[in-house]
């Protein structure tokens, strides 16, 4: 009788311990399909103006935080980018952001998507901002032609 009290004490442990790890574990990230901005930071207002300085101040940390990914030049082709197995987006393409409010760069900065980790507090609102004034200025300067159809297709 003692060794079946033993083996369900045992049991009981061995579930109690499975369980526990379970509620431990971090959550699985979302994936691109179930990535969702919401509505009230989509409609966000930047309330930065894409000055110089602002440019200025956006390029130094975008230099610092993004472009090991997105690359130096906003074409997706930074120095992880290419061990990632996401395809990253080319800014200088006026078409890659046209979908996307200020807000919405906003909170996927602040918040991160996908493999992206975002910010968080680590930097302050009008900063994030600045990235997004530089961000936007990609398309601006000129550097990749928009994509277009091929006849036929």
């Amino acid at each position: 009788m003692r060794v079946l009290v033993r083996i369900g004490l045992l049991v009981a442990l061995a579930c109690f311990t499975v369980l526990a790890q379970e509620e431990s574990k971090p959550a699985a990230p979302a994936t691109p399909a179930d990535f969702k901005i919401p509505p009230e930071a989509s409609k966000l207002p930047n309330p930065v103006k894409p000055t110089p300085t602002s440019l200025a101040q956006g390029k130094k940390t975008y230099g610092f935080d993004c472009a090991m990914c997105h690359g130096k030049e906003g074409d997706g082709k930074g120095d992880i980018a290419g061990d990632m197995k996401s395809k990253l987006s080319d800014y200088r393409d006026p078409a890659a952001l046209k979908d996307l409010t200020d807000g919405d760069l906003f909170y996927i900065i602040k918040n991160g998507k996908g493999e992206m980790t975002g910010e968080g507090d680590r930097l302050k609102n009008d900063e994030i901002w600045n990235i997004v004034n530089y961000v936007r200025s990609f398309a601006k300067k000129g550097g990749a032609a928009p994509a277009t159809k091929a006849p036929g297709s």
